[in-house]
């Protein structure tokens, strides 16, 4: 999986866009204005392929136990967000993209209902 295939899959959410708010390195992906993934553009570039993506918090436990290459949030709430270590080659393709699902559901999730309606269109 590259950076491309991310990048493409996360644009294809309803709303979703990206931006470079911290700096030229830092890729994220937001919904309605919201970060449901973040990329270091720079490790990416270094083969260490890496995104940070939001989570339940019991789910977020479930996945750093069950996997070597999910760690808590590099520089963000260790609660919500998990370091999803790509390069690592644990992981499948599949199941990224499953984890950018859910991270950007739970974004969603918790919006208001109009707003939430506004998306699912």
């Amino acid at each position: 999986m590259n950076i491309e295939q991310v990048r493409a899959y996360c644009l294809s959410k309803p709303l979703a866009e990206e931006t470079f708010p911290f700096d030229q390195n830092t890729l994220v992906f937001k919904v309605a204005g919201k970060m449901f993934a973040l990329a270091p553009l720079n490790k990416w570039e270094e083969g260490s392929a890496s995104l940070n993506l939001k989570a339940d918090p019991d789910y977020s436990l479930e996945l750093r136990a069950q996997y070597e290459s999910i760690e808590p949030g590099f520089h963000m709430s260790k609660k919500h967000w998990n370091s999803v270590y790509i390069y690592k080659g644990e992981l499948q393709p599949k199941f990224i993209l499953e984890l950018i699902d859910h991270s950007y559901a739970m974004v969603v999730k918790g919006m208001t209902k109009k707003r939430r309606q506004e998306i699912q269109l």
